[in-house]
């Protein structure tokens, strides 16, 4: 997939555990970890608006786009 979610990276540099944030922005744990690991097919801007403001980021810093070769 040429989008590559740095969830994880973010996550880390936070200090904040998967269960934390999904409690924090009230989603399950299951689909965070669905985003988490790039299985994801979409993402509701209100979800990635409440992930930037716990996470103190910007949507740059959890997206990424790689083209494909």
């Amino acid at each position: 997939m040429a989008i590559i979610v740095n969830l994880d990276v973010m996550l880390a540099k936070r200090k904040m555990r998967s269960l934390e944030l999904a409690t924090k922005i009230g989603i399950t744990p299951a689909n965070l970890s669905i985003l988490k690991s790039g299985k994801a097919k979409a993402i509701r801007f209100s979800t990635l608006e409440a992930i930037c403001k716990e996470l103190e980021c910007q949507p740059a810093d959890l997206l990424e786009y790689v083209p494909n070769k």
